[in-house]
């Protein structure tokens, strides 16, 4: 099994944390001297850098938000001189401004290393062609990626979201052999593969580096069954890095954090009080090494566990779960929770049916109601009509066993629920 930086992926944990506290320290002064906005807000909570002495005294540190990088816009939060960044990206400011970052030289480098990690983790070697079907731009996933598998020596085919047939041609004419970009869209593309008749035997494609929107085991069995890849989970955020803040090994038993690059902590997303390894709750992330746009204490709104045991691949870093769902696209449904994952997973268990769902929730007086829209394999669908009222009803009843909530299911033919090349909606709220 190959890793990348072994010195660093394999450190002891008291090396680990000792590392972790010098370069936070470093970084509290930096930003306290640099960065009004931080200088602000530790005087507000009565903290100065020199009061962290421990990983513990961290937890006396504000949290950063979203809305504290938007409140910025557009260069509020940078560290350094505006002459020292070499790169900007930027969400899609949807809701508001752009949740903007920045990287000096050295950052870029960083996250070309740390994605590096990534990949080989997953089994990307210089002998591969990895073909990018994220979107370039001002989105970091696809740049990331890319850096990543220059950095490994891997080919790179810049191929970008969208144009789903000609994804297919290039992974055919160019012998792809590893594919980055969504799992829905990944989904998507074995269907394109299916239309176009061409098999997975067809290609040469092995690995499968998926992120970006949260899935499940059952999504990952459907994509190793469809496209004959190893699929992997990987996790990074623009206001971190972007991607190569984690990503899993062939053991697939969580994913690995590069903890000389990051600090992470999960708490308890109503109290912010931090939880312990093994208990779930909100990831938060703080950047130690990043000089153009650091960020302390960011809640990611994530939710995962972490696991500090050493993993049977050899490397020693703290693995975080793969992500379950999102603080803020819980829903909340006659007062139960419900996360979208749980309804995928529950799908991707019942024979007959398609991994594209939609929910869509509206009010009935006062009352909401959940609908869950499901694709049924065409076989299904031509099949009798008790056979589909029967497969309603399943779907509907372990449904209602897990969420608590027993929703509507709604079956529709295949190919009827849209597609996106990017992060797949999966809710319908009606209720405003």
């Amino acid at each position: 099994m190959v890793i990348w930086a072994p010195k660093q992926e394999c450190m002891p944990r008291r090396e680990i944390e000792e590392l972790q506290v010098k370069r936070l320290q470093s970084t509290l002064r930096r930003v306290y001297e640099s960065v009004p906005f931080y200088r602000r807000k530790m005087d507000d909570a009565g903290v100065t850098p020199r009061d962290v002495k421990s990983l513990r005294d961290l937890r006396n540190v504000p949290f950063t938000t979203k809305t504290d990088l938007r409140g910025n816009y557009p260069f509020g939060m940078l560290a350094v001189p505006p002459e020292e960044v070499v790169r900007i990206h930027a969400s899609s400011g949807t809701t508001g401004d752009p949740t903007v970052v920045a990287y000096t030289r050295n950052d870029i480098e960083t996250w070309a290393e740390v994605v590096a990690r990534v990949i080989t983790a997953a089994g990307v070697t210089k002998a591969d062609v990895l073909q990018v079907a994220f979107g370039y731009g001002l989105f970091t996933g696809a740049f990331g990626l890319h850096y990543g598998a220059e950095r490994v020596g891997a080919a790179v085919v810049p191929a970008s979201s969208g144009g789903s047939e000609r994804q297919v041609k290039l992974m055919k004419d160019f012998r792809t052999t590893a594919i980055a970009c969504t799992p829905s869209y990944a989904l998507h593309l074995a269907e394109v593969m299916e239309g176009m008749g061409v098999s997975p035997a067809d290609l040469a494609l092995r690995v499968g580096l998926f992120g970006a929107e949260p899935w499940s085991e059952g999504a990952r069995r459907e994509l190793e069954a469809r496209l004959h890849v190893s699929a992997t989970d990987n996790y990074g955020l623009s206001e971190v890095i972007g991607p190569g803040v984690s990503g899993e090994c062939p053991e697939k038993d969580g994913l690995h954090i590069f903890e000389d690059h990051f600090i992470a902590e999960v708490i308890d997303p109503e109290t912010c009080e931090p939880l312990g390894c093994g208990e779930t709750g909100e990831l938060v992330l703080t950047t130690i090494t990043k000089e153009a746009l650091p960020v302390l204490r960011y809640r990611t709104r994530d939710i995962c566990h972490l696991d500090e045991s050493p993993c049977r691949c050899g490397r020693t870093q703290a693995r975080m779960s793969r992500v379950s769902g999102r603080t803020d696209d819980m829903l909340i449904i006659r007062g139960v929770n419900v996360f979208p994952s749980q309804v995928e997973t529950v799908l991707l268990e019942m024979e007959g049916t398609e991994p594209h769902y939609q929910l869509v929730i509206s009010k009935k007086g006062a009352l909401d109601e959940l609908e869950v829209r499901v694709e049924v394999s065409e076989s299904i669908f031509d099949d009798e009509m008790k056979r589909l009222q029967e497969l309603r009803e399943g779907i509907r009843r372990r449904l209602a066993s897990v969420l608590s909530v027993s929703p509507k299911v709604t079956l529709v033919e295949p190919r009827t629920i849209e597609r996106s090349t990017g992060k797949a909606k999966r809710v319908l709220d009606m209720r405003s």
